[in-house]
């Protein structure tokens, strides 16, 4: 791993009622809109969807780290996540989520520590531990010349 700390940059863009779509350096594109819950069209990932994937993702992928620093052999982890939005003091939030992880271990396998790893997986998920993270705003408009 390299050293802390790390950063990611994405790049959103739309047009009007287009599809918004994100762009990263090396990844392929990515179109999303609104959830059909908010009028979007159900057709393309939206940032809920992103968000809840990304629980998910990051259990699978912490649980892997942890499980190959102990040794751990498996077959298949399945996390099937689901994320709750509600309002909570007039914004609309995430109130929490529920991971359920199905993880196949070999039979002679030690069910004991494949628990331990899942509970350790989900304690140091770095997404669900940064849901709280500050977020800061740098606006700039642009004026487009009559010209």
């Amino acid at each position: 791993m390299q050293d802390l700390p790390h950063h990611y940059r994405v790049t959103a863009t739309a047009e009007g009622a287009a599809n918004v779509t994100l762009s990263a350096d090396g990844l392929p594109d990515l179109e999303t809109a609104g959830p059909p819950e908010f009028g979007g069209p159900g057709d393309v990932w939206s940032p809920e969807t992103l968000l809840v994937g990304a629980v998910a993702d990051c259990f699978i992928l912490s649980f892997r780290a942890i499980a190959r620093t102990a040794k751990l052999d498996w077959i298949t982890l399945t996390c099937d996540t689901e994320g709750e939005l509600d309002k909570v003091n007039k914004l609309t939030e995430f109130t929490g989520f529920k991971v359920r992880a199905t993880l196949t271990i070999p039979a002679d396998g030690n069910e004991k520590k494949a628990h331990t790893i899942l509970e350790k997986a989900e304690k140091y998920c770095l997404i669900t531990n940064s849901m709280k993270a500050n977020s800061h705003l740098e606006a700039h408009v642009e004026l487009l010349s009559n010209e």
